[in-house]
C-alpha cells in the first residue's frame, strides 16, 4: 500500500473523529457559541475533503491489484464525510428553528404551537423512522463495501492460482516433450 495515502488516511480519521465530537459538542451550545462551533466544523469539513481528494488521486495512481482496495476505502470515506456533512445542516437547521419558535412565541402565536403539537410528534416519528432507514441503509452499504473488498482479494487469489496452474502445466508439458525427443 502507498505509504502518501496511508498518511492521508490517518489524518482523515484524526480529523473525521474531531469533527465527530464538535458536532456533539455543539448540538448542546447556543447562540454564537454554536456558531462559532459550527463555523470550525465547516473548516475542518473542508479540510476533510481535500484529504479526501488527495487520496483519490493517490489510489488511481496505483496499480489496479492495490487500487480497488484503496478505492473501496475511499468510498466509505466519502459516505462517513457525508454523514458528518448531513449531521452539521440538522445542527444549522436547529438554529433556524430555535429561531423560528421564538419569533412565533413573540408574536403572540403561542396557540399555533399547541396546535400543531400532534403534527409535530407525527414529524418527529418519520424523522425517527427516516433515521433507522438511513442507518439501515448505510449498514447495506458497509456490508456491500466488505463484499466487494472481499470479492477483489478472492480474484486475485485466483489470479495468482491460475498463474501457478498454468506455470506447472507448461513445466510438465516441457518435461514430456523432452521425454519423447530423447
Amino acid at each position: 500500500m502507498s505509504d502518501v495515502f496511508e498518511r492521508y488516511e490517518r489524518q482523515y480519521c484524526e480529523i473525521s473523529a474531531n469533527l465527530s465530537k464538535k458536532c456533539t459538542a455543539a448540538a448542546s451550545l447556543d447562540g454564537e457559541r454554536k456558531k462559532q462551533k459550527v463555523s470550525e466544523i465547516q473548516t475542518g469539513l473542508d479540510e476533510a475533503e481535500s484529504l479526501i481528494r488527495k487520496m483519490d488521486l493517490e489510489a488511481r495512481s496505483l496499480q489496479p491489484n492495490v487500487k480497488a482496495v484503496l478505492l473501496a476505502k475511499l468510498r466509505e470515506y466519502k459516505s462517513d464525510l457525508n454523514n458528518l456533512k448531513s449531521e452539521v445542516k440538522r445542527l444549522v437547521s436547529g438554529n433556524l428553528n430555535a429561531a423560528s419558535r421564538d419569533e412565533l412565541l413573540e408574536s403572540g402565536m403561542a396557540d399555533a404551537l399547541t396546535a400543531s403539537a400532534d403534527q409535530r410528534s407525527r414529524l418527529m416519528m418519520s424523522t425517527e423512522r427516516v433515521n433507522q432507514s438511513t442507518d439501515r441503509i448505510k449498514d447495506s452499504r458497509r456490508t456491500m463495501l466488505e463484499t466487494e473488498e472481499l470479492g477483489v482479494s478472492i480474484l486475485q487469489d485466483l489470479s495468482s492460482q491460475r498463474q501457478s496452474l498454468l506455470h506447472a502445466h507448461n513445466t510438465v508439458y516441457n518435461r514430456q516433450l523432452k521425454i519423447r525427443c530423447c
